[in-house]
């Protein structure tokens, strides 16, 4: 890394965590805050500002992150040459996404990442940039990673036949066995959730009647404490969790809750409902492949296709605002551009292998942090595991009765059980960090020959993974990449522009760090 000028010698630091795991883990506002503190005073940087940010499920956003790019953004305003360093403790402690990567990109600061030993500038050489861009998106793979864990565990809820989310009206969650979040009735709704599929099983009550009956009776939301209204109370009806089952991710799980009414009851419901005639949803007549994904680059209007004498299929603007001056196009002209777009995302084959180690190479940390994560917990099973077999003799010796030792042991065993479900997530975790990462470029390098083996539908589906829209005007189509995909897009066309002006593979590599 090129070392920075160290005029100022002000800094700013900001720190985060996201959930109480990490702050069990290492990852603690007190360690981070110190380890910054400690480098300030060995660079002799003067902290004028300390940012914050403690996220949790029930209180989402980052109001420190949003204080301080306010804070920089106003610097900027006065002294753009004098601003302070950022001081940040690794890449995924500042970026949460790519959307937070354009953002401080674009305040064109001084960062040092201190556990990383790196420092990034907008004087930095592009393949220190390139290497920040993968990193970032490897902080971003890990927090979709995290969030597919935290999937898996819901699915292994139900799978259990435990309702994994917020339970829905008439029951209210308990702890279980092992401290699991359980469902059962709750006392004041329960009975009236039953009273409303009595009162729609006599066919006597439509709808709309029902609203007024719950109302009367007392039902509410459960938060907002507002009346149902006609399309909660369908809602209520059609939901199989009532009758004992519930749906999860499209499947019927058998639920170990207790039902508020019977199957028999519940099935004549549902016919009574679909004798009322519930609407279903209108049946797509063609299945066009860049439906929905143009717009028009005259006036902003979706381009919608058309099928003209049965076999050919053109697009054309809504004229919706006003009438634009491209004609009709052909399906296949489209085809062919995004064809093109597509293959702006191939790299060189050689850098292509150098972009995979440098994505290895951005993976050491985070293998360091899982395999920390691992010894901690696999060292406080041996623990709890030592309290039991400590305490079994205390028992035999008659220091402890038979009952307390049944609680504690029962208690310690089950804390066993999380550390050994916590072992094997971050082994799943540490597999899949760089699986995933090389996948993504690779699928990135082959979007182009998978587009044109695909069908209209598979086409469609590739096309909105990678990119957010795409304009025409003037003949030309005019993509807009999705995140990461706009940044392996500029580091291919880097590539394309050096090899253009001579550059050989061994030099490039070279040029780019490796």
């Amino acid at each position: 890394m090129n070392q920075l000028p160290n005029g100022s010698k002000q800094a700013v630091i900001y720190v985060r965590v996201s959930s109480k795991e990490q702050e069990e883990e290492g990852y603690s506002v007190p360690a981070q805050t110190k380890l910054l503190m400690d480098y300030a005073a060995k660079k002799a940087f003067d902290v004028i500002g300390e940012y914050v940010d403690v996220e949790t499920a029930k209180r989402p956003g980052r109001p420190g992150f949003n204080e301080m790019v306010k804070f920089f953004a106003s610097q900027a305003k006065r002294d753009r040459n004098t601003r302070p360093v950022l001081l940040v403790e690794k890449t995924d402690r500042l970026y949460r996404n790519l959307r937070d990567y354009v953002t401080i990109d674009e305040l064109g600061l001084d960062i040092h990442f201190v556990k990383e030993g790196s420092i990034i500038s907008p004087t930095s050489h592009s393949s220190e940039k390139f290497t920040n861009g993968i990193k970032v998106l490897m902080a971003k793979q890990y927090i979709d990673n995290l969030s597919e864990e935290t999937r898996k565990g819901l699915q292994e809820k139900a799978e259990q036949g435990i309702w994994p989310l917020r339970p829905p009206i008439g029951y209210r969650t308990y702890a279980g066995p092992s401290g699991k979040r359980l469902i059962e009735p709750d006392p004041d709704p329960a009975p009236l959730i039953s009273k409303l599929f009595e009162w729609y099983g006599t066919g006597n009550n439509p709808l709309r009647q029902l609203v007024k009956m719950a109302l009367e009776a007392g039902l509410v939301m459960p938060r907002s404490k507002r009346p149902l209204n006609r399309g909660e109370i369908h809602k209520v009806l059609t939901n199989p969790i009532y009758y004992g089952e519930f749906l999860w991710k499209g499947k019927l799980y058998p639920g170990i809750h207790k039902p508020l009414v019977g199957r028999q009851l519940w099935d004549k419901v549902q016919g009574l409902l679909k004798q009322r005639g519930i609407r279903k949803p209108r049946q797509v007549k063609h299945n066009y492949a860049f439906s929905g994904l143009i717009t028009c680059g005259h006036c902003g209007c979706a381009l919608v296709a058309e099928l003209k004498k049965k076999q050919y299929i053109y697009y054309r603007c809504t004229h919706f605002k006003k009438r634009c001056p491209d004609p009709y196009v052909r399906e296949e002209v489209l085809e062919q551009q995004f064809v093109q777009i597509l293959r702006s995302l191939t790299f060189d084959p050689e850098f292509l292998a150098w972009a995979v180690e440098a994505l290895k190479e951005s993976h050491r940390d985070e293998q360091q942090f899982h395999s920390d994560a691992v010894d901690r917990c696999q060292s406080e099973y041996k623990r709890l595991q030592g309290r039991i077999e400590q305490m079994y003799i205390d028992k035999l010796d008659g220091r402890v009765d038979a009952d307390f030792f049944d609680t504690k042991a029962s208690e310690w065993r089950a804390a066993q059980r999380q550390y050994l479900q916590d072992i094997e997530k971050h082994q799943r975790a540490n597999q899949k960090y760089m699986h995933h990462g090389v996948a993504l470029l690779e699928l990135a390098s082959r979007a182009a020959e998978l587009f044109e083996r695909r069908d209209a539908r598979q086409k469609r589906l590739l096309l909105n993974f990678v990119l957010s829209n795409s304009v025409w005007a003037d003949g030309v189509l005019t993509p807009v990449f999705r995140q990461p995909f706009d940044m392996i897009a500029d580091a291919a066309k880097l590539c394309a522009t050096k090899k253009a002006a001579g550059a050989s593979s061994g030099d490039l590599r070279l040029e780019m760090g490796g």
